[in-house]
């Protein structure tokens, strides 16, 4: 009975986590193909607070979101 006591909060734990994940649009493959950090395009690693914010993304980032091509957004 004493792994009742322990599976309950971490069940509890284990939901609270799966239920404030955020899905990445960014994808490794866009470092790779353009050969620039992530910070060339996004502010700071903190996921969007909502999706005005758009993923944190700086003027450069906002550029790459709607032509995905570097060319004529990088300063």
């Amino acid at each position: 009975m004493k792994i009742f006591k322990f599976l309950g909060p971490a069940a509890i734990l284990v939901c609270g986590l799966a239920l404030n994940t955020t899905v990445s649009f960014g994808k490794p493959e866009y470092t790779k193909k353009e050969k620039k950090p992530c910070a060339a395009c996004h502010v700071n690693k903190m996921p969007a607070k909502d999706k005005k914010d758009t993923q944190a993304l700086n003027d450069t980032g906002k550029c790459y979101e709607k032509s995905h091509s570097m060319e004529g957004c990088a300063k």
